[in-house]
């Protein structure tokens, strides 16, 4: 059963910093693009980075741009996602996405979600 599994979120004030992480497991992680999004109360799901598995290429949402950075730890099956400079507007639950590949048949999986809260 493929797993992913968030952690690192909590309380924080605006200025300061996170680094979430997300645990594979069940899957076949080191061949999978990996990445996060976050939803807020009453906003769609929103695109925050992706590491792409094969050159390490890296792509950030706009408001991630310049204060996130994500790696991976091929290793550890793990993703992270090292947030500086927060803000109260990236207070959201974050998820931790695998994609896969439609074309083989093989499934995205998502995270449980880790809340992060920003105070200003």
């Amino acid at each position: 059963q493929a797993q992913l599994v968030e952690s690192g979120g909590g309380l924080v004030q605006a200025g300061g910093s996170l680094r979430l992480s997300c645990a594979a497991s069940g899957l076949t992680f080191s061949n999978r693009d990996m990445g996060w999004f976050r939803q807020s109360p009453g906003k769609e799901r929103e695109f925050v980075a992706r590491l792409l598995w094969r050159d390490g290429t890296t792509y950030y949402g706009n408001s991630a741009k310049g204060r996130f950075t994500i790696s991976r730890d091929n290793a550890k099956n793990t993703v992270y996602l090292q947030m500086n400079n927060l803000k109260a507007e990236d207070t959201a639950v974050y998820y931790c996405k695998a994609w896969g590949s439609r074309g083989l048949g093989v499934p995205d999986y998502w995270g449980q979600g880790t809340q992060v809260t920003v105070s200003s």
